[in-house]
């Protein structure tokens, strides 16, 4: 899914529309391995007698694509959704 790399929208801050940088949002970081939920799952694991605990979860098809706005006047950050959910990533282009 192609999106442009400049937006022009409502600025929460501002409160008027202005041009608006965009950015894809990624996940920052990952689960904790020394968190104490953790270490006490991975020793229910150890030893003999496989996966005794914790159950599968299903995995979603589709994610909900997000995208950060920085606006040009201000310069802060706000997020939107694009679409609800779509199997297809976002991709920035150019406005020509």
């Amino acid at each position: 899914m192609e999106y442009p790399k400049e937006v022009r929208t409502y600025c929460p801050f501002c409160k008027k529309y202005t041009v608006h940088k965009v950015k894809i949002a990624t996940r920052g970081s990952r689960d904790r391995t020394l968190a104490k939920g953790n270490r006490k799952h991975e020793r229910k694991l150890k030893g003999y007698g496989g996966k005794r605990r914790g159950k599968k979860t299903p995995r979603k098809q589709a994610k909900p694509q997000k995208v950060i706005l920085i606006c040009s006047n201000c310069k802060k950050k706000h997020e939107k959704i694009v679409g609800s959910r779509t199997k297809k990533k976002i991709e920035l282009v150019a406005k020509s």
